[in-house]
């Protein structure tokens, strides 16, 4: 069911939060955990128990009201108000299921090493695609109907509230197979992909890395690799290669296993491309993204290779090691960012731009919607997870400290000012594309960049300050464009049979080596890191939208600083859509096309602007 498959890969949708090791709990300050009691009080509640009961009930009724009987709906005289009364009652079950799924997951992420917790959320997961099983026909049986008629019935305004979403499921026509596989397919999903992915997490969580005597969880080992200190950095990445190629066997059959699925899905539906499902699901044209990973492709040695380059100059290298990719710069003095900082530095850079946008933003703090801290079987990484428009979003951070982190905090608060403004259009259009979906974050991350920017003491600063920045563009643009082409080299050669870990690892490296340049020595080790990547498992080909996302918001802030006046209105005009337009509706009123070419050396361009800067300031 297209509705409820995006609740997991929300909440699965996990950046590389950065995060300081371990020491500076003290110095963070007291850092919040969520509240989900306005889900649901508790596991075994009787609200949710009673929502779960009623969940089963109104899925099997809405079959056994409208299954069978849609055409003859569409032959009636009032025909658009009764197609609009029966969507309007889907979208209540529709929002019903989704907020379950969400607290099922969220509980979940909160430790996903709890076997209780990994009870509860495999179970109502499975409770829930027997209860979705009944609403399969719904989509399919829209597409089966009269384009004529559906037009025609579309004449009404209460029906054609629903145009957007209707538009979107019959562009899945094509790609739709007979009820009964459809039905396969979806009870099949807990057992195969969904238990997979389940696999993968549970893994992961449970890996255990050691440094300096001390056994630590994957997201404070990866965050040493941030540390000013050599030897720390190079502990961590030797101590994660070694724990990654200790489980290189169990990754190289999910992945195999994954990948294969995906080949068994795409080649029943009919999908040409590796990609398409994602492009449909994105709602964007694959020559769009073609010319995106083009553009980033060629871009690689201004960009990456460039900066890296002068980074091992800075260091009074010829090349740094991969460990050394992420290090604070030389000489710059860093310290730790308690929690209330963060918080009105992000604070203060929305209300700058839009005073709605911060008081939305305050909301997650004043009311418990965040949960920042880092402990054992917590889910790794960062996401804003919008749950369902009767409720609101979650954030979930792994916080401690680093100036990283404030920007993560930035991004993901991003996601939900832009949830919480697209809410309103209900549980069927609120949710966008992951194209468009990246705009806030980023954008809300590129405010607090300039706030940091602007009050930067010094030259030094300054420096340290656009450093970072550019490093965190290439991570988002450069990065994920490689992680992209890893995924379409492993699902191509998937094709062929069974790719062995060795040939896995040889293609990270390439590809890597490709994008990062000669300023980055892949020593071994490095082979293995491609094991983590989330995204690879939960959302195939997901990563170029942080590309598109990052250089969208480049262009877009071009605009705003060209002709600011009226363009906070225009912005927050844009997130509120949600998924009720395309890409291209919501871009023209800035002046901007993702279909031009020279769309994405806009992005770029800004990248090369500050990697030439940086130039200029050496000592």
């Amino acid at each position: 069911m297209r509705s409820l498959d995006r609740f997991l890969p929300a909440l699965r949708a996990t950046l590389a939060a950065s995060a300081a090791p371990g020491g500076a709990a003290a110095a963070l300050g007291a850092l919040p955990q969520w509240d989900l009691t306005d889900l649901y009080p508790g596991l075994e509640s009787p609200e949710l128990t009673a929502d779960l009961a009623r969940a089963e009930s109104e899925c099997l009724v809405f079959e056994a009201d409208h299954k069978g009987r849609l055409a003859e709906v569409l032959d009636a005289p009032d025909a658009g108000a009764r197609m609009a009364a029966i969507l309007k009652r889907y979208e209540g079950i529709e929002d019903l299921l989704g907020r379950l799924y969400s607290y099922a997951g969220l509980v979940y992420a909160g430790d996903t090493t709890d076997p209780v917790r990994a009870k509860f959320y495999g179970d109502l997961q499975e409770k829930l695609t027997d209860a979705s099983t009944h609403l399969l026909f719904f989509t399919l049986e829209l597409n089966r109907l009269d384009d004529a008629k559906m037009d025609a019935a579309l004449a009404d305004p209460a029906f054609a509230h629903y145009r957007p979403w209707i538009e979107d499921v019959r562009a899945e026509k094509p790609y739709q197979l007979d009820d009964k596989i459809e039905q396969l397919f979806h009870e099949k999903g807990i057992t195969g992909r969904g238990a997979w992915n389940r696999l993968f997490d549970e893994t992961i969580a449970g890996l255990r890395f050691d440094i300096d005597g001390k056994s630590l969880p994957l997201e404070q080992t990866l965050n040493y690799l941030a540390e000013p200190e050599e030897g720390k950095r190079k502990a961590a990445a030797e101590a994660l290669a070694k724990v990654f190629g200790e489980n290189l066997r169990l990754f190289t059959l999910v992945t195999n296993t994954l990948a294969k699925d995906k080949d068994i899905s795409d080649r029943w539906r009919g999908f040409q491309d590796i990609a398409d499902s994602r492009h449909l699901a994105n709602r964007v044209e694959r020559e769009v993204v073609d010319a995106l990973v083009s553009a980033v492709h060629a871009a690689y040695p201004r960009l990456a290779h460039r900066y890296y380059k002068l980074k091992a100059k800075w260091f009074g290298k010829e090349k740094l090691a991969y460990w050394d990719r992420n290090a604070p710069l030389p000489r710059v003095e860093t310290r730790t960012i308690g929690w209330d900082e963060a918080r009105d530095t992000v604070l203060g850079a929305y209300s700058t731009f839009s005073p709605r946008m911060a008081d939305i933003a305050r909301t997650f703090f004043d009311r418990s919607w965040i949960d920042a801290g880092v402990r054992p079987g917590k889910a790794p990484g960062a996401f804003a997870h919008p749950t369902v428009p009767s409720a609101h979003p979650y954030v979930l951070l792994n916080y401690m400290g680093k100036p990283r982190d404030v920007m993560t905090l930035a991004h993901e608060l991003g996601h939900g000012v832009h949830q919480v403004l697209a809410a309103p259009n209900g549980a069927l259009m609120a949710p966008t594309p992951l194209t468009l979906a990246e705009t806030a974050s980023v954008f809300g991350e590129m405010l607090t960049f300039r706030r940091l920017l602007a009050a930067a003491p010094d030259r030094a600063a300054r420096r340290a300050m656009l450093a970072s920045k550019v490093e965190d563009m290439i991570n988002t643009v450069v990065r994920q464009i490689a992680f992209y082409t890893f995924e379409r080299r492993i699902h191509t050669e998937r094709k062929q049979g069974e790719l062995t870990a060795e040939r896995i690892c040889t293609i990270w490296k390439d590809v890597q080596a490709e994008s990062l340049g000669e300023g980055i020595d892949l020593g071994p080790g490095y082979e293995s890191y491609w094991v983590y990547i989330g995204h690879f498992i939960h959302s195939p080909f997901y990563v170029y939208a942080y590309a598109f996302g990052d250089c969208l918001v480049n262009s877009l802030y071009a605009v705003y600083e060209n002709a600011s006046d009226g363009f906070a209105e225009r912005y927050l005009a844009m997130l509120a859509a949600g998924g009720t337009k395309h890409h291209s509706e919501l871009l023209a009123p800035f002046g901007l096309d993702a279909r031009d070419p020279a769309f994405w050396q806009t992005g770029l361009n800004l990248i090369e602007r500050m990697i030439a800067e940086l130039e200029e300031m050496e000592d």
